[in-house]
């Protein structure tokens, strides 16, 4: 069977190099080519030198040579790239995913109030779909655009999936309380990621005002239109990888500790990359790092009511490009699991 060739655009950021990573093993897909808007002409090992085996010079970007050279794309890009570019390589007819925040938003005026750039055009913010396989898997597989959730979404959405379904939660009392390792910031040198800022320290930061708020509250609100508003806060910590979400909320009806743990375990008993803790266990970020799993505890105080949803992830993986190849997989009709299925880095 001939492989699948694939692009990468944007292979010089982290999420860019994951997805190299990630499909050096791929049984089906084939980096074919890797391109780059500023560093064409430049081999992949001088911008990483843990790539030294690799053969592959950044190629500049021009949708029509792409076309006819590769199946599919991944577009990791900054946003307000990814909405000038996407459209020309659709126009092309090519599978795109792409892993900015550019088309996640369904109305031009959600995007530019939180993410300050000019909005993609509606008629192409329409045409993709929001890449959350374990709950859109029949979206993703009738679709060539994709969409893929941001990080903190990911691990957020699945940690409240479950229960804001039922429909039983206390509307606008959900309460988010998220870290991040500094790669999500990106390969960008800035003070917030300044090894003197950031070693030793903890930064809350866009408070109240992070873009992937508006993300989380449209697929919230799919599940539950009831669900209202949500406290959204977000914190760097002084490690490489990884992402814990802390979830509280309040519930409009009795329900137990094992009732609660029931609904989560019956929710992802056929979703292979997310593993649900034993009740009293609750995950840690390097238990999942370098892998495609998100794993999730979860707990009922009897005391106030309150439930605590502990959700964690590899950013750059689930968060990003192992989510990126899970969502191709499904587009070509392979299995989920297939090429990303390797077991976590620990310690």
């Amino acid at each position: 069977m001939n492989k699948i060739k694939v692009g990468i655009v944007g292979a010089t950021g982290y999420g860019g190099v994951e997805l190299i990573r990630l499909l050096a093993n791929h049984p089906h897909f084939h980096v074919y080519a890797l391109y780059s808007s500023s560093q064409h002409g430049v081999e992949i090992s001088e911008v990483y030198p843990h790539l030294a085996n690799s053969v592959y010079t950044l190629q500049q970007i021009n949708p029509g040579k792409m076309a006819k050279e590769i199946d599919l794309v991944f577009t990791a890009t900054p946003s307000g790239v990814s909405s000038q570019l996407v459209p020309q390589l659709l126009e092309e007819g090519m599978k795109v995913i792409d892993l900015s925040g550019d088309f996640r938003l369904k109305t031009e005026e959600l995007y530019e109030k939180w993410y300050k750039k000019p909005s993609a055009r509606i008629e192409d913010l329409q045409k993709s779909v929001y890449g959350l396989p374990e709950w859109f898997t029949e979206e993703v597989k009738e679709s060539t655009f994709i969409a893929n959730p941001g990080c903190y979404p990911t691990a957020t959405l699945l940690g409240l999936a479950p229960i804001v379904q039922r429909k039983i939660v206390q509307s606008n009392s959900i309460i988010i309380d998220a870290k991040s390792g500094i790669s999500g910031a990106g390969r960008g040198l800035s003070q917030l990621v300044h090894y003197a800022e950031i070693n030793e320290n903890m930064k809350i930061y866009k408070v109240n005002q992070h873009q992937h708020i508006p993300e989380i509250e449209s697929v919230l609100a799919k599940w539950d239109e009831q669900v209202g508003c949500v406290t959204f806060s977000t914190h760097l910590v002084p490690m490489n990888r990884g992402i814990m979400s802390t979830m509280y909320l309040q519930l409009t009806e009795e329900l137990s500790t094992e009732e609660l743990y029931e609904l989560y375990v019956q929710a992802y008993e056929h979703a292979p990359f997310v593993r649900i803790r034993k009740m009293g266990e609750f995950p840690s970020t390097k238990e999942v790092s370098g892998s495609n799993y998100c794993d999730i505890g979860i707990a009922l105080d009897e005391r106030t009511k309150r439930v605590t949803i502990v959700a964690v992830i590899d950013n750059l993986v689930k968060g990003a490009a192992g989510q990126a190849i899970q969502n191709a997989n499904i587009i070509m009709g392979f299995e989920q699991q297939t090429g990303i299925g390797r077991l976590p880095v620990y310690p």
